[in-house]
């Protein structure tokens, strides 16, 4: 038996060894760690256990049988982050170039089958050159496999991919069916097609990066929603946003003792925000005001930045929080921030996270552009996400909020379960200006001083129609309170929706619009 006992420490050595000391180096050099470097930084220390460790493909024909490496590229397992189990799979570009063929192919399955059936988060640390080409039609079937594996486990348990080298071709689609996508600068890049292709089709020359590189995802496309210059703070992040995120669609996020208080004033918030509704402020400083210390997490920061949103903690509990951002485009809803919002919104329903809207929008952009682009529908997406969440929903009015944009960022008459507003608030279809000369326009015409009964007017209508308790007066916004209690009024609201039950008609899923 110590003969075998032996024999396995040997080949366990050599399979946490890897393919040997030059691919590593090749590795070293682009700037990238090590697969098992990866999964240490990611998982907590010693709590890796591995899944196949031994699994070896069995493929002829290209000299393929003449190498054959322990975990043929692809490192499977599960451990914690903070105590809590996650599943991962890892490519290893030291071996095939992390290329995928049916014995790879064959472990990702079956660790995301575990993930599925554990009900506990999965990620996967993307290094692969896609489809192993010498194992033709069967590599890409087991593409398949993940695809259909990530559709069934989408809203059932947390699914984030970690981008740490190439990914192209089909490859790529299944990190865009997951719920996040993390990149790192210079090292890894995603495309359907190379810039070679790119090129022999098209004629336009464009390097990796440019074509596909981390910042491209996170500030043009969209399919990025976090970008970092090292494998080091990328992998961080993702355990910071795994501590927000619960195990699976059947718990609630973990809650964290807080040591600010609930009832804590936020009295910077009056003079944060201006009164006059033209002059732009950055959002971001009301939602630091009103988060535990301070302390939130922007999803999709570089992209859509007219729209902000974030995870945050509030007394301890996760809450998403959508909010318009006037430093951006005034704030106003576009295709890329209806997108957005709304796949951050059916994120949060999902995994039973109270939405927090904080509102101050002019409208949707208008334009020959949005209405050639799709606006209409677009902007159906986030009013349906909205309507179709039946997490605890909150809306607060900061400033304006007109016309259909008003309704779609979760508004009472669509369901939010309360909507509160500050003394500055304006709800209107459109703003007094732009009513008064609509409503008016004859009467101003036929002025001796067009521009003064201009002024006349809109004060009128501001008067009769946009004063702060307009909407409270019907009903329409449950009540005003001084900004400074925002913070306890959110808290103590949110206490009183945790047990908040929903019924919605049977049916198999709903036609959201595409």
């Amino acid at each position: 038996m110590r003969s075998h006992v032996e024999e396995l420490a040997g080949i366990r050595r050599s399979v946490l060894a890897g393919p040997g000391e030059k691919a590593t180096e090749a590795q070293k050099a682009k700037g990238k760690l090590t697969v098992r470097e990866r999964i240490g930084l990611l998982l907590d220390e010693g709590s890796f256990h591995e899944v196949e460790s031994l699994r070896r493909h069995r493929a002829s024909g290209f000299g393929l049988e003449a190498k054959r490496p322990y975990t043929d590229g692809v490192v499977t397992g599960w451990g914690t982050v903070e105590g809590r189990t996650v599943f991962v799979y890892a490519h290893d570009f030291r071996i095939f170039g992390g290329a995928l063929g049916e014995a790879h192919a064959a472990k990702i399955h079956k660790i995301m089958d575990m993930a599925i059936a554990a009900g506990a988060p999965l990620v996967s640390l993307n290094d692969g050159a896609g489809a192993r080409i010498q194992e033709g039609v069967t590599a890409l079937a087991g593409y398949g496999g993940i695809f259909r594996r990530n559709t069934a486990a989408s809203g059932v348990i947390p699914q984030i991919s970690v981008m740490l080298g190439p990914c192209a071709g089909g490859a790529a689609y299944s990190p865009a069916l997951t719920d996040f996508v993390f990149m790192v600068r210079e090292t890894s890049q995603m495309f359907i097609t190379g810039p070679d292709v790119v090129k022999a089709v098209t004629g336009e020359e464009i390097t990796q990066n440019g074509l596909g590189g981390a910042d491209v995802h996170a500030e043009t496309s969209g399919v990025c929603h976090f970008a970092y210059d090292d494998e080091e703070t990328c992998l961080e992040e993702v355990r910071y946003l795994l501590s927000l995120l619960p195990g699976n669609n059947r718990e609630t996020p973990p809650t964290v003792p807080c040591d600010d208080p609930a009832d804590r004033r936020c009295e910077t918030l009056a003079g944060l925000v201006p009164v006059d509704g033209n002059r732009p402020y950055d959002m971001t400083g009301v939602i630091e005001e009103i988060a535990d210390d301070g302390e939130y997490l922007e999803v999709h920061q570089r992209w859509a930045r007219n729209i902000i949103c974030a995870l945050a903690r509030l007394d301890g509990r996760v809450v998403g929080i959508v909010a318009n951002q006037p430093q951006a485009l005034a704030g106003v809803l576009d295709i890329e921030a209806s997108e957005k919002a709304a796949r951050f919104v059916q994120m949060c329903d999902a995994f039973s996270i109270p939405i927090v809207t904080l509102l101050d929008v002019p409208g949707f952009l208008p334009g020959v552009g949005q209405e050639h682009g799709g606006i209409i529908r677009h902007g159906a997406k986030l009013l349906y996400a909205y309507c179709d969440a039946t997490v605890p929903r909150i809306s607060l009015i900061l400033r304006k909020a007109y016309g259909g944009a008003y309704i779609v960022m979760d508004s009472q008459s669509i369901g939010a379960d309360l909507t509160y507003a500050w003394p500055t608030n304006e709800i209107a279809v459109m703003g007094a200006e732009g009513a008064a000369n609509v409503i008016f326009r004859r009467q101003i015409a036929e002025a001796e001083d067009p521009e003064a009964k201009r002024a006349e007017l809109v004060k009128e209508y501001k008067a009769e129609l946009m004063h702060p308790y307009y909407a409270a007066e019907r009903g329409l916004v449950d009540d005003v309170i001084d900004p400074a209690d925002t913070r306890a009024v959110l808290i103590g609201a949110l206490a009183m929706l945790r047990t908040k039950h929903a019924e919605r008609p049977a049916r198999k899923h709903g036609n959201p619009p595409q």
